[in-house]
């Protein structure tokens, strides 16, 4: 009992003072294989698998790396990252430093419970209510069933599980029944957006596929009137995870296609691939190594490159808005108090 406060409270105040510290980058998503067990229609990974991929030691290499760096965030996906034979270790050495995330698309995840009850959240992607609707979306037979049960069962376990839904054309009109269905659970809700590559330039750091025309939304009202509604149920549901800002920012990119913010990739977050590539984002060329990093963070060709990504208005990823949105001091501070909330979820788990 005894190990796990004193680590915990350790991890406490190392990811408060690096949530408080002025300057440097706050999330990084690791991308730490590009296998996956599924089919979706609207993502291209299944299509281009790689079995190359950092071996264990590299990566909690990159991981040391990363929390000097000061990285506060860390999320691993893929592809699918519980598909790796070392998984477990390497969430275990992440959740020691890092607040994580562990993404998986509800076919895994139930049968690693013990290696994600250190996690500070595990994200289940699940599109619609309708099981055939979501079968279909996942491109294989059965993928809603498991993937309810999977969320009911880490619920159960006392496990910190999200529902993170794509929001595309095919489910636009259900999201709040969505959200209603699983926030009464309990359970709290992650958005992402449905996108797509605009380069086909072959060094974009990772690859999604080419536009799905079912998926692309087009009902542009119906998207503003999701933004207000999400909106208002924030002030009673405290299972939204989206801010506030995150939505109307959403709301005028739809109403008025206007950008409320300007990107601020490789500055607040950055992307790792598979084989330890790093880009600002996946959809811009990757730039370096994730272990040249202590070389690269403050050079001339970094500073080149955030100056791009602050101009570029290509996608809507909706991670890089939020953490392009909330990179202010002031927004740190913000990031900073949920920090400590998850810490203290932490802390509460392992006096259980």
């Amino acid at each position: 009992m005894t190990y796990y406060l004193n680590s915990s409270l350790k991890k406490a105040a190392s990811v408060a003072a690096r949530s408080l510290t002025i300057g440097k980058p706050h999330h990084a998503q690791w991308l730490i294989t590009r296998k996956c067990n599924y089919r979706c229609r609207g993502c291209n990974v299944w299509r281009e698998q790689d079995l190359k991929e950092l071996s264990t030691e590299e990566i909690k290499r990159g991981l040391d790396i990363l929390r000097k760096l000061g990285i506060v965030e860390i999320v691993f996906s893929g592809g699918n990252p519980l598909l790796r034979d070392d998984a477990a270790e390497l969430i275990d050495y992440a959740s020691r430093f890092f607040v994580t995330t562990v993404y998986d698309n509800g076919s895994m995840a139930a049968s690693k419970i013990e290696a994600l009850r250190k996690v500070d959240f595990v994200a289940i992607s699940i599109d619609s209510l309708d099981a055939a609707k979501n079968d279909y979306i996942k491109g294989v037979d059965g993928s809603w069933k498991k993937a309810v049960e999977t969320v009911e069962t880490l619920h159960k376990e006392g496990i910190k599980v999200a529902v993170t839904p794509t929001i595309s054309q095919l489910n636009l009109y259900e999201i709040l029944d969505i959200t209603d269905h699983f926030s009464q659970k309990g359970i709290p809700l992650w958005y992402c957006l449905y996108s797509f590559d605009l380069s086909v330039d072959a060094n974009q750091l990772f690859r999604i596929g080419k536009a799905n025309d079912e998926f692309i939304i087009r009902d542009k009202q119906a998207m503003v009137k999701l933004c207000d509604a999400l909106i208002e149920m924030k002030k009673k549901n405290d299972k939204i995870l989206m801010t506030t800002r995150l939505l109307k920012a959403l709301r005028s990119l739809y109403a008025e296609d206007k950008r409320t913010w300007s990107c601020r990739a490789l500055q607040n977050f950055f992307i790792i691939d598979h084989l330890g590539r790093i880009a600002g984002c996946h959809s811009h060329n990757f730039a370096g190594s994730v272990f040249d990093l202590p070389k690269t963070w403050n050079s001339e060709k970094f500073n080149a490159l955030r100056k791009t990504y602050r101009k570029c208005s290509q996608c809507t990823y909706l991670c890089y808005i939020f953490y392009s949105l909330h990179g202010s001091p002031y927004g740190n501070l913000l990031l900073a108090k949920d920090q400590w909330k998850n810490a203290r979820l932490l802390l509460n788990k392992n006096e259980r």
